[in-house]
C-alpha cells in the first residue's frame, strides 16, 4: 500500500512498531495525571501548571538539545532518553502504587520529564531521516509516525478509561513503564549507518547562534515557526480545560474524558493519513493554512457546544485540523532545511510546539477560572482564526514581494 510504503524500511519498521506499544502507555499516563490531578484538587489552574512543567524545559533547552544532538551520536542519545524515561516513569508508578498521592511529586516528575523530552523529541525527528533509505519517502515517514502518535492518542485515553474506571490510577502508570521494554528492544534490534561524528570546530554556543541565524534568515521556515507558536500558545492548550467540560459542563466521569481524547485522536488519524498518501510534499504551504483556519474555528464551536455528541464531532475536527497544521510544518522543516542545520532547525519546531504550550496551558487555566470554561475555549477558537489570516495576508504579501524583485532583476539584466 503506498501510504505504508515506509515500513519497508527494516530500521523504520522498528522503530515504528516500538514507539506504537511506547506511545500508547504514555497517553495511558497523560490521561491518568490530569484526571488524578484534577479528581485530588478539583483545580484548573493546578491542571494548567502539570502541563506546564512538563513542557516549558522544551522552550528552554529545544535550542540546545539541537546543537548538542549534532555534535553526539543520535542512536546512543536517543537510547539514553528512552532509558531516563522509563525510570521516570517507574518513580511515579511506585508513588501512586504505594498511595503517595502528592502533587509536588507529580510537578517534579513531570517536569523531569519535560527535560528528557526536549531532548529525545529533537533526537527522535532528526533521527528520522536515517531510518528510511529513499529521502522520497520521508515525508510519508513523518506522516506515519505521527500517525502512530495519534493512534496512540486514541488507544491511550480509551484504555486508560476503562482501567481508570476498574483497576485504578496505578495500573496506568504501571503500564507506560513497562512499555519502554518494547521499545528499548526494536532500538537494539536497528541497524542504523550513522555518518561518524566529527570534532566539533566550534564550541556549541557559536552553533546556537548559527541555527538562530540560519533559522531567522530562511523566511519560509521562520513563518512557519512563528505561526506554530502563535497556536502552541493560544490554540492548541484549550485540550487543558477538557477535565472540566468532561466533569463539570457535561457532567461525565473518565469515559467522558477519554472520549474527547480518543475524538482528537481519531481527527487526528484522518489527517494524518490523508498526509501519508500524498506523493510529494508540493502544497503544504495551502494545506497549513487550510488546517490552521479549520483548527481555530472548530475550538470556537467547541467552545460553545451544547450537547456532547456535538461537541464530540467538533472535537474531531480539532484533532483533523492540529494535527495537519503541525505535521505538515514538521514535513516541510524536514524536506526543505540544510541537512548540517536540519537537527536545529528541528529544534525551533520543538520549541515553537512542545516549548510554548505550556504557557498557554498555564495562562488558559488562569482565564478559565476566572471566565470561565467555555468563554476562555472561546477567545482561543478566535484567536486561532485571526492567526491564520494574518499567515495568508502575509504570504501574499510575501509572494507580491518575490514577483517584484523577480521584475527588477528581468529589467535589470535587459
Amino acid at each position: 500500500m503506498n501510504v505504508l510504503r515506509s515500513l519497508k524500511y527494516r530500521n523504520f519498521k522498528l522503530f515504528f512498531y516500538g514507539q506504537s506499544v511506547s506511545l500508547i502507555g504514555t497517553w495511558m499516563q497523560k490521561t491518568a495525571v490530569s484526571w488524578l490531578v484534577y479528581r485530588l484538587t478539583g483545580s484548573a489552574v493546578l491542571l494548567g501548571i502539570v502541563g506546564f512543567v512538563s513542557l516549558i524545559p522544551s522552550l528552554v533547552l529545544s535550542p540546545y538539545a539541537g546543537s548538542y544532538i549534532e555534535r553526539h551520536n543520535r542512536f546512543k542519545v536517543l537510547v539514553y532518553t528512552q532509558v531516563i524515561s522509563m525510570l521516570q516513569a517507574g518513580a511515579l508508578a511506585a508513588m501512586i502504587f504505594f498511595k503517595f498521592y502528592s502533587i509536588p511529586g507529580i510537578v517534579i516528575l513531570s517536569l523531569i520529564q519535560g527535560v528528557i523530552n526536549a531532548f529525545d523529541i529533537t533526537c527522535r525527528q532528526s533521527l528520522m531521516v536515517e531510518m528510511v533509505d529513499n529521502k522520497e519517502d520521508l515525508p510519508n515517514a513523518i506522516a506515519l509516525n505521527s500517525t502512530m502518535t495519534n493512534i496512540a492518542r486514541i488507544a491511550g485515553p480509551a484504555v486508560a478509561g476503562i482501567i481508570l474506571s476498574t483497576l485504578g490510577e496505578d495500573f496506568c502508570f504501571i503500564s507506560n513503564f513497562l512499555s519502554y521494554i518494547a521499545v528499548l528492544t526494536c532500538l537494539f534490534m536497528m541497524k542504523l549507518n550513522l555518518t561518524a561524528v566529527a570534532k566539533p570546530q566550534t564550541d556549541i554556543w557559536t552553533e546556537l547562534k548559527q541555527g538562530f541565524k540560519y533559522v531567522s534568515g530562511d523566511k519560509d521556515i521562520s513563518s512557519l515557526v512563528i505561526m506554530l507558536g502563535i497556536s502552541s500558545m493560544f490554540v492548541i492548550p484549550f485540550n487543558t480545560l477538557m477535565p472540566i467540560f468532561a466533569k463539570d459542563i457535561f457532567n461525565g466521569n473518565a469515559k467522558t474524558f477519554s472520549w474527547f481524547e480518543s475524538t482528537a485522536g481519531l481527527g487526528s488519524v484522518i489527517s494524518a493519513v490523508y498526509l501519508a498518501n500524498l506523493k510529494n510534499n508540493k502544497g503544504l504551504m495551502k494545506i497549513i493554512t487550510i488546517a490552521s483556519l479549520l483548527f481555530g474555528a472548530s475550538v470556537l464551536f467547541l467552545s460553545y457546544a451544547k450537547m456532547l455528541p456535538v461537541a464530540l464531532v467538533f472535537m474531531t475536527i480539532t484533532g483533523i485540523g492540529m494535527m495537519a497544521q503541525t505535521s505538515a510544518i514538521n514535513t516541510f522543516i524536514q524536506t526543505h532545511a540544510a541537512p548540517n542545520m536540519r537537527s536545529r532547525a528541528i529544534s525551533y519546531y520543538v520549541m515553537a510546539y512542545q516549548g510554548v504550550i505550556p504557557i498557554g496551558s498555564l495562562m488558559i487555566g488562569v482565564l478559565a477560572s476566572s471566565m470561565g470554561p467555555r468563554i476562555a475555549m472561546g477567545i482561543e477558537g478566535i484567536i486561532g482564526i485571526l492567526s491564520a489570516l494574518l499567515f495568508v495576508a502575509y504570504r501574499n504579501r510575501a509572494g507580491q514581494g518575490n514577483i517584484f524583485s523577480r521584475a527588477k532583476t528581468m529589467l535589470a539584466g535587459r
